[in-house]
């Protein structure tokens, strides 16, 4: 039985990345910053160095952790992204490098908010990163995986898309004006969202563990993005409501902040899975309408 340490195993992709792992036989050990409330679970501080032994003889190790991102970013609020993402994922690659039995594969999360706001271009794996907030941090959180790429650890950094559930994320907070029909595009709508179901999330995991020729940055979206209008009028049309009330960008900049509004909601990301498709991947749902009738 193989087993696999998993950081944010409670959050939307964590809990649904354990529960495959533990249905497909594998013995998923939770890595947690409370007090432990099961057996086997392991404590850790993401701010604090944590010791090899901890963290030795695990066959993977899946690192999704970090502080939500959604909200005003205040000095505060963008100090703890960046620390738990940088600090944390540095921490924890130090001590997988220095551990006795070092995991076969570390698959670390990123964003493909790496790629900052870049219009209408293809975003691929090779893509530069750009510029602004997330991109910075993304940069430097798939900087901080270097001591276990460097220790001969198999290391993937997963930029993963607009994730949509059923159990929660961007699809549960936007589904209660939709379903009153008062729903619409957010700005101009022209911005691309990069999406993927969790299915296909969970999909992609299992073949990135099982697939030695994947490292380095994998982009876990869909093949197709969606603009922000195309996206907003699918939902609509399975709800079989209109979507004719769009939200402003200057009322996402009185709640968030402007800069927190260009970059979650207003910027412009069209990612595509390159090497998912070219090493086999067969995704699910690469059709929004499909993906979104599944879900609602």
């Amino acid at each position: 039985m193989n087993r696999i340490l998993v950081s944010g195993a409670s959050g939307l992709i964590g809990s649904a990345v354990a529960e495959s792992l533990t249905h497909e036989g594998a013995q998923v050990v939770p890595l947690v910053r409370g007090i432990p409330r099961k057996g086997g679970e392991i404590h850790w501080n993401p701010m604090e160095s944590l010791s090899p032994t901890v963290v030795s003889g695990f066959h993977a190790v899946i690192h999704l952790a970090g502080e939500s991102i959604v909200g005003r970013w205040t000095a505060a609020k963008k100090k703890a992204i960046r620390e738990s993402r940088v600090q944390g994922t540095a921490n924890l690659a130090r001590a997988l490098a220095e551990a006795e039995i070092k995991p076969k594969v570390f698959a670390c999360a990123s964003a493909v908010g790496f790629y900052g706001d870049r219009g209408d271009k293809l975003m691929t794996e090779q893509s530069q990163a750009g510029e602004g907030f997330l991109a910075e941090v993304a940069k430097d959180w798939e900087a901080a995986t270097v001591a276990a790429s460097q220790a001969g650890i198999r290391t993937v950094n997963l930029r993963t898309g607009l994730v949509l559930s059923d159990g929660g994320g961007a699809l549960a907070k936007m589904l209660p004006a939709f379903r009153v029909g008062l729903g619409g595009r957010v700005g101009s709508g022209t911005q691309w969202w990069s999406w993927i179901h969790v299915d296909d999330v969970v999909g992609a995991v299992h073949h990135i563990l099982q697939n030695p020729v994947l490292s380095g940055a994998v982009n876990l979206v869909a093949p197709n993005a969606a603009t922000n209008a195309e996206f907003t009028n699918e939902l609509a049309a399975v709800l079989h409501r209109p979507a004719i009330f769009p939200v402003p960008a200057f009322a996402l900049s009185m709640l968030f902040g402007r800069e927190a509004a260009n970059e979650l909601f207003l910027a412009s990301v069209r990612a595509v899975p390159d090497k998912l498709m070219q090493s086999g991947y067969d995704f699910r749902f690469s059709d929004l309408r499909l993906a979104l009738e599944n879900l609602v």
